[in-house]
């Protein structure tokens, strides 16, 4: 009877819980929007933090692992987060240099070839009867150098007043600065506390759950954590070897950009399936400025690269190491990027397998006491029914 009547309660708030964010849905929705900002910089921090929690703890892993004494002890914790940091740091300092300074002279070169480019397609389509005299030299006579400078001068100053516009990009990169600073000190300081914080959620959801949820929440906890760790390191891995791959075979076959193309093909390639073809479109239009025939010979180079890769290289460097077969790689990538963009790329997979594996081993576990009639009926159970 005690427990109809909690149940009944429960019930109860439920239903008017459910009723009121129903009734009051945008005034709920705003107030969990302006949460949801307000707590950005954390979830921020927490995402450094795993990230750089995986450098970490193999850098402790590492750091004098057969001394005992207090001192060195004491000080593996603060040295191996340094130490982290400092390499993430230094890996973006390195792309950043390789890239920009490159991409700003291919951006240069383009912005010049323009106008000869046009000329030279408006005299080829007119020769070919596919434009009239009058559209072609038409085409010709734009001043296209202006019109550049024209659009670029938009793009950079705005339509409206500089001064507004050029408040604007400083509000926006000081405030965008302030978050990442402030992200990066929580993350910091999950990192030099977690052991004690792991604890804490532990004993946290076994005071306020029963003993069969706090088993199942951890388990799925652990899968979690464990998709997420193989899928982040399978990732690197395989995008460092890509993006080193990729530089090597350009400076073989004598292609301009090597170096920038392969870090943009490796920094890229964290995004699953697609992302190493957006490195080389980047990679073709920086030789296209050079050599058309070139640019042409790198896309069948990558083409040939990424089919190597995806067929030996990811299945046993990610494939194996997430669970997750092919076909519902390429569906959470589709999903997740449809929702979220390329975070849902990023995210999307390790989910996905999380998902696949506390499936299966559902599965498994309700097959394994359902008994199954074979051919001859007497009830044997098939192995080969397991997923």
């Amino acid at each position: 009877m005690r427990n109809t009547k909690k149940t009944l309660i429960a019930v109860a708030i439920a239903v008017i819980v459910v009723f009121l964010i129903m009734h009051y849905w945008d005034t709920a929705a705003g107030v969990v929007g302006v949460a949801l900002r307000a707590a950005y910089p954390l979830f921020l921090g927490c995402a450094m933090a795993y990230i750089a929690n995986i450098l970490m703890s193999f850098y402790e892993r590492h750091y004098f692992p057969k001394c005992k004494k207090p001192f060195v002890r004491k000080s593996a914790r603060p040295v191996c987060l340094i130490g982290a940091l400092l390499t993430v740091a230094a890996v973006l300092l390195g792309v950043i240099r390789l890239v920009l300074p490159e991409l700003a002279d291919c951006v240069r070169i383009i912005v010049s070839q323009v106008p000869r480019a046009v000329d030279s397609i408006a005299a080829a389509l007119y020769r070919s009867g596919i434009f009239s005299q009058e559209f072609s030299q038409y085409l010709q006579d734009i001043d296209w150098q202006g019109l550049i400078e024209w659009c670029v001068g938009v793009l950079t100053r705005g339509i409206g007043d500089a001064v507004t516009f050029a408040a604007e990009v400083v509000s926006s990169f000081m405030s965008t600065l302030v978050t990442v600073f402030i992200g990066l000190v929580f993350a910091i300081n999950i990192l030099l506390r977690r052991d004690k914080l792991k604890k804490q959620l532990s004993k946290m959801i076994g005071v306020y759950l029963p003993e069969k949820w706090h088993r199942g929440v951890l388990h799925v906890l652990t899968t979690l954590n464990k998709c997420f760790h193989s899928y982040i390191v399978g990732q690197f891995t395989e995008a460092i070897i890509l993006g080193a791959l990729c530089a090597l075979g350009m400076m073989l076959l004598g292609f301009p950009y090597a170096a920038m193309t392969g870090a943009v093909v490796g920094v890229t390639a964290l995004i699953p399936v697609a992302g190493a073809y957006v490195g080389g479109a980047v990679g073709f239009l920086l030789i296209l400025t050079v050599s058309p025939l070139k640019a042409v010979l790198f896309v069948v180079y990558l083409v040939i690269l990424q089919q190597l890769e995806g067929n030996l290289i990811y299945p046993k460097v990610v494939g194996s190491s997430v669970g997750l077969p092919g076909i519902w790689v390429l569906a959470a990538v589709t999903v997740g990027g449809g929702v979220m963009g390329i975070l849902g790329m990023l995210i999307g997979v390790p989910l996905a397998a999380t998902i696949y594996q506390l499936l299966r081993e559902d599965i498994n576990r309700r097959d394994k006491g359902r008994p199954l009639k074979n051919e001859g009926g007497d009830g044997k159970k098939d192995a080969s029914t397991k997923v």
